[in-house]
C-alpha cells in the first residue's frame, strides 16, 4: 500500500486552475478559427439554375440579344415570357414569333423583336393575340442559324400595361444562364 502525501496550498490551486482554463479557452479559440477559415475557403461550384426562367419586359431585349449572339450557351434552357403572336408570310403552320415592339431612337417608331416559336397548335392563336409561352431554347434555321423556342405551354393573357420594350443596354453582360 502506497500513501502519497501531497501538500497543496491555495497559490498552487489558483495557478493550476488558471492554466487549465487558459488551455481550454485556447483550444476552443483554435477550433472556432479553424471552422471559420475552412468554411470560407470552400469552393462552391454549384449554381442553382431554375427549371424555368421567367423573363421580365425590362430585360427581355438584353436576354434576346445574348441568346442570339451565343445560341450554344442557351440550348436546353426553359424560359417563360409574354408577347403577342406575329407571323411572316413564309412561316409554316406551326410557327409564330413571340413578339414585342421595341422602341427605337426615333419618336413613335418601333421594331418587332422576339423568339421564333415552334408550336403544334399555333393555328389556334391569331396574329396579335397576347400569350404567355413556356418553351425550351433550341438551335434552328430561319434565314440562318437562330434560337427557336420549342413551345411546351401557351396561355392566352391580357395585354400588359406596358407592351413595348426598350433596346438592349450597352452595360449588359451576356451569360450562359438566364435567371
Amino acid at each position: 500500500m502506497f500513501i502519497f502525501n501531497i501538500k497543496i496550498n491555495s497559490k498552487n490551486i489558483v495557478k493550476i486552475a488558471f492554466i487549465i482554463m487558459s488551455i481550454i479557452i485556447t483550444i476552443f479559440f483554435i477550433i472556432s478559427i479553424y471552422k471559420i477559415l475552412s468554411e470560407s475557403f470552400k469552393v462552391r461550384d454549384e449554381i442553382n439554375i431554375p427549371d424555368v426562367s421567367y423573363i421580365e419586359a425590362s430585360n427581355y431585349t438584353n436576354i434576346l440579344k445574348s441568346v442570339y449572339e451565343n445560341i450554344d450557351n442557351y440550348i436546353g434552357q426553359t424560359i417563360c415570357f409574354t408577347g403577342y403572336v406575329y407571323r411572316n408570310s413564309d412561316f409554316n403552320n406551326n410557327q409564330f414569333v413571340l413578339a414585342r415592339d421595341m422602341k427605337t431612337s426615333k419618336v413613335n417608331e418601333t421594331l418587332i423583336v422576339g423568339f421564333l416559336c415552334n408550336c403544334e397548335n399555333a393555328q389556334e392563336y391569331s396574329d396579335g393575340t397576347w400569350v404567355e409561352v413556356t418553351g425550351m431554347i433550341e438551335k434552328g434555321n430561319y434565314h440562318g442559324e437562330i434560337p427557336i423556342l420549342n413551345v411546351i405551354n401557351v396561355t392566352v393573357v391580357d395585354t400588359p400595361e406596358n407592351p413595348r420594350v426598350s433596346p438592349p443596354d450597352d452595360t449588359y453582360i451576356p451569360t450562359s444562364i438566364i435567371y
